[in-house]
């Protein structure tokens, strides 16, 4: 299957209550929002808050959690009912969620996200609650344009990036899951199932090996992090 053939977003058939987004956000704004950690990245202002994340910590954004026992609700995540509301819509074992927040000039640089495509066995999902006109999010060359209340698959697996020249900051609920039954259906009522095959034909190249290990190393609240000895380890076998 050529790469044109892969399925690399979706919009489901589903549409939340902005309004009632709006009001959990306004509760979320109070919380400490943490820049992102891949600070080589981006340029300007990327925060997040976790709503769900490993021991309940709001502060630990990291996406790809190993131990999802591990996994528990936030402070956060206790006060916003609407957003409790619109992950029991989602019937899949979860990995974390939490809001992003590109702030107005922002810009996330081109790149890919390891292993989250559908074909992966685990996904990634945008609900945006907050936009604007100058929002330029591009997966593979293609311009998306999500809009409040939303819900879209996309699959990081290809290059992507955003840019904020609007005005206001945008805001986005993202949620990582783990494929089951219950998604298999929900996908494949959209497209064909042949469409989500893999098409990684690149592994994580050596320096960006190490530069993700830098930035976790110097993150106070990722230091004890898994994911720091996996990669060290996978390092050590491309040397």
């Amino acid at each position: 299957m050529s790469k044109d053939q892969i399925t690399k977003y979706l919009k489901f058939p589903l549409q939340f209550d902005e309004e009632r987004l709006l009001a959990d956000l306004s509760r979320a704004m109070e919380a400490q929002w943490v820049p992102h950690f891949n600070t080589g990245g981006y340029v300007g202002n990327w925060k997040a808050v976790s709503l769900y994340a490993a021991n309940g910590n709001e502060q630990n954004i990291f996406a790809h959690l190993q131990d999802q026992s591990a996994l528990a609700e936030t402070p956060l995540m206790k006060e916003c009912e609407y957003f409790k509301e619109v992950l029991d819509t989602f019937k899949f074992p979860i990995l974390s969620v939490r809001l992003l927040r590109l702030e107005v000039g922002a810009e996330i640089k081109p790149h890919t996200d390891h292993e989250l495509g559908y074909e992966d066995g685990q996904f990634r999902l945008h609900i945006p609650i907050v936009t604007n006109p100058g929002i330029e999010f591009i997966l593979d060359g293609e311009r998306l344009t999500m809009l409040p209340g939303e819900c879209w698959y996309t699959n990081v697996n290809f290059v992507h990036s955003v840019a904020n020249r609007g005005t206001i900051d945008r805001v986005h609920l993202v949620i990582d899951g783990v494929r089951n039954d219950w998604t298999d259906e929900l996908f494949f009522s959209l497209a064909p199932e042949s469409s989500f095959e893999s098409v990684r034909e690149e592994k994580l190249s050596q320096e960006t090996i190490q530069r993700m290990l830098e930035e976790l190393r110097n993150n106070p609240q990722m230091a004890d992090h898994p994911l720091i000895s996996q990669l060290a380890a996978q390092l050590k076998i491309t040397d």
